[in-house]
């Protein structure tokens, strides 16, 4: 009997290939999909990004499904919000291959239902998890058929009629796709609009030779940053491996907060539908709230993660969501993240007036942040319980524990501890005034953490 927990996280299934993930098991778990789904669909759409192991598993994954008597639609090298496109849009459960900003060895399986819903471990990972370490059960019936469909212009164009950027000035934007999916999908998304692409590292390589496809990390931007400053752009943009996150960079090279690109989208959004809600995790920003509150919008705060911040989406009709980690979710993409999408509101919005992007996004960047800071600590809720203790004895302090620690202090800073569900790590982000009150109370909670 297969033990899979290693694999199954909470939103998706990742490993190393050959050792954790192979041919077989990744038949047994299109299989298991496929049973999960049945009563709803009686096809699935599969994609797969630029890894060598990706049409290999995503065959072996489509196998499984047809052996169950459900038919495959591939739409083949696609990034992770395209096969959301091809889900919303054809109405079929879907399955991303892919491990998005991991290393070349891994490799991995994101999966939704029918228009684009989540999968994670409470809607249908666990199950799928379950009957795959109890062994499939075999289908007595006919085997589904594989169609291919090429989805990639339709997205596109989806994509376009949602953002009008007709009356842009010509602006020149530097893109790092990090040899992963942007360089697949940029070409075709910009083609034909008042903005000179500039390409970095656009070849579709799976053992990523120019730098991890990881944006979130900072030394992974540093050639964009260059480049940007080199060419005299308007604007740098850098996707993940799978692109369907997006960092953007301004006229200096200077990284702009997520949460300044959340707030930018949110008043964007909020113009066509005055009054709705938006999402924002609880690490973003607490300028975002204000700014979406003073537009009109109803500001509503959520855990980290997409099923949790797609979830609320579904209960609340919000608009738009945005979390510190470069995910964007748009209602009009099916509830779906799509760094794509907030790239275009940007450079629709700086190309709407004549000012550069740093002074556009300045409006929306109020205090100074920490950034995440990992520590490793060997007792999780014990290191946890003292910060609670220290801060909970301070007079006019608030604490919640929607995810996590978060503490509001008097004087306007906050921060948050998180543990990390996979390793032994706290994760702390802090907020204040500036950076000086920043760099203070990082110190203090530190002290607390590291012991």
């Amino acid at each position: 009997m297969p033990d899979l927990s290693g694999i199954v996280k909470a939103y998706d299934i990742r490993g190393v290939v050959g050792e954790q993930l192979d041919v077989a098991l990744v038949r047994d778990l299109g299989s298991a999909f496929a049973l999960l789904i049945k009563p709803e669909s009686d096809a699935i759409v599969i994609g797969h990004d630029m890894r060598d192991s990706s049409p290999e598993l995503s065959a072996a994954f489509a196998d499984g499904v047809t052996s169950q008597g459900l038919d495959v639609v591939t739409i083949g090298l696609a990034s992770t919000d395209q096969l959301y496109f091809a889900s919303g849009s054809l109405n079929l459960p879907g399955a991303m291959f892919t491990a998005s900003h991991n290393p070349a060895e891994y490799n991995g399986i994101k999966l939704c239902r029918s228009g684009a819903a989540p999968v994670g471990q409470d809607s249908g990972l666990a199950e799928i998890r379950d009957t795959v370490e109890q062994g499939v059960p075999a289908f007595a019936g006919q085997r589904g058929s594989v169609t291919e469909k090429d989805v990639l212009a339709d997205y596109a164009a989806y994509l376009r009629k949602l953002v009008d950027l007709s009356g842009s000035r010509p602006l020149k934007v530097v893109v790092d796709a990090g040899n992963g999916m942007g360089g697949h999908t940029v070409p075709t998304v910009f083609a034909g609009l008042p903005i000179e692409i500039v390409p970095m590292y656009f070849e579709l390589d799976g053992s990523f030779p120019n730098h991890e496809a990881n944006p979130l990390d900072p030394k992974n931007i540093v050639d964009l940053q260059a480049k940007v400053r080199e060419e005299g752009a308007d604007a740098g943009l850098a996707f993940d491996g799978d692109a369907d996150r997006c960092f953007v960079v301004d006229e200096r090279g200077e990284p702009v907060s997520p949460s300044a690109i959340t707030a930018l989208v949110a008043i964007r959004e909020l113009e066509k539908e005055p009054g709705g809600t938006i999402i924002h995790n609880l690490i973003t920003s607490k300028g975002v709230p204000e700014i979406v509150a003073e537009h009109g919008g109803k500001p509503v705060r959520t855990r980290v993660g997409h099923s949790f911040i797609k979830a609320e989406m579904a209960k609340t009709g919000a608009i738009f969501g945005g979390e510190h980690s470069a995910h964007y979710y748009f209602r009009d993409f099916w509830r779906a993240d799509t760094g794509m999408l907030a790239a275009l509101h940007v450079l629709a919005a700086l190309g709407e007036q004549t000012g550069p992007l740093s002074e556009l996004t300045a409006e929306y960047s109020r205090y100074a942040a920490s950034g995440e800071i990992n520590s490793t600590v060997d007792d999780q809720v014990a290191r946890m319980m003292a910060v609670k203790d220290a801060f909970g004895a301070r007079d006019g302090v608030e604490i919640d524990e929607l995810d996590g620690l978060t503490v509001q202090l008097p004087g306007g800073g906050w921060f948050n501890l998180r543990p990390s569900n996979t390793e032994p790590l706290l994760r702390l982000n802090v907020e204040a005034a500036d950076a000086e009150a920043v760099r203070a109370l990082t110190e203090d909670v530190l002290a607390i953490v590291r012991g």
